[in-house]
């Protein structure tokens, strides 16, 4: 009997396993690398099928399976990310990343890790740095590659390597909350939120809230947005419970979610069809940022995307018929 050997990646040979079943297994964690890296899920996407064409024109396979690929589908991810800076320079509003209702790729010995660097906040931090600082940190602090990996993958020494992963990792230290919530701490809090804001309740919103709470709408200049960051607890709770009355009367549904790996809710109009995804940050026991995306182009991964205009002239129809007509001047 020939037993199959199995090699440093974790795949077997001798087995009559095809470079399809090789690629499939290892999809998850290449998305997983290329979502961090670009913080898009189109892009990532792209990304990975660029990878499995790369693969399937190897005249070779490689040692190593897992570290072609992961070499491979960082090198397309740096790229990709040079270029989409300078889009995101000319971004109409504010960019926040695609939203990301489910990490494909598990591996509970390093879950923290993973969790953490998936949310919108660590997203945006990871935004600060340079290409290649935010690659090294991903594989390095996220994924745990050793440095001849990451060295080959970005294509510098493992000493320039270390160097990144220092700078990466202060830029990163210096933008982190001090004292993140536990899961079961967001959950609740997050269950509050949305009841508070489905019952309109100003003050329960308003005491959940951070002082210097931010909402934040992502538009991209493709559906109605926000004209600014709107900052302050009062402010936030106000404008929230002024608007979402109008979502329901025309029918639209809020679908609690995770979301990046934390709290968040899919908003669905009368079809099912998506209008936005909210993430929350939760810190410190209070809610500190709501991102909205509504930019369709970020919306479609979710779902089919609403016709967030036609949303907003119905909604807007409806505050005027409630307001009732007005009195003749004079």
């Amino acid at each position: 009997m020939i037993c199959p050997v199995v090699r440093r990646d974790g795949l077997e040979e001798g087995a009559g396993v095809t470079r399809t079943e090789e690629f499939e297994e290892l999809r998850p964690l290449l998305f997983s690398i290329a979502y961090r890296i670009l913080g898009s899920v189109s892009e990532a996407e792209d990304a990975v099928q660029e990878t499995w064409l790369r693969y399937e024109a190897s005249p070779t396979r490689p040692e190593s399976v897992k570290a072609f690929l992961s070499a491979t589908v960082t090198r397309i991810s740096i790229d990709v990310l040079r270029s989409a800076r300078v889009r995101r320079e000319e971004y109409v509003g504010h960019w926040l990343p695609e939203p990301l209702l489910s990490d494909p790729y598990e591996d509970p010995a390093r879950s923290a890790e993973l969790s953490d660097s998936l949310s919108m906040a660590a997203l945006l931090l990871l935004e600060r740095l340079s290409p290649l600082e935010r690659a090294v940190f991903v594989l390095r602090e996220v994924f745990s590659f050793d440095y001849p990996e990451i060295a080959s993958a970005v294509g510098r020494s493992q000493a320039a390597c270390r160097q990144l992963a220092v700078r990466a990792r202060r830029h990163m230290e210096e933008g982190r909350p001090r004292f993140e919530a536990d899961r079961r701490e967001r959950d609740e809090l997050a269950e509050r939120f949305f009841g508070a804001l489905k019952e309109g309740d100003v003050d329960g919103l308003r005491t959940l809230l951070a002082a210097d709470a931010q909402l934040v709408g992502d538009g991209g200049g493709k559906a109605p947005q926000l004209a600014r960051v709107v900052v302050g607890a009062d402010n936030v709770a106000r404008l929230l419970t002024s608007f979402f009355p109008l979502l329901v009367r025309v029918d639209v549904s809020l679908e609690p979610h995770e979301v990046n790996g934390r709290p968040g809710a899919v908003f669905r109009d009368r079809d099912g069809r998506v209008l936005t995804v909210w993430a929350l940050d939760v810190f410190d026991g209070q809610v500190q940022a709501i991102r909205a995306v509504v930019n369709p182009d970020k919306l479609g991964h979710v779902g089919p995307v609403a016709d967030a205009w036609a949303i907003d002239h119905e909604a807007r129809s409806v505050r005027r018929s409630m307001k009732g007509p007005q009195p003749a001047a004079g």
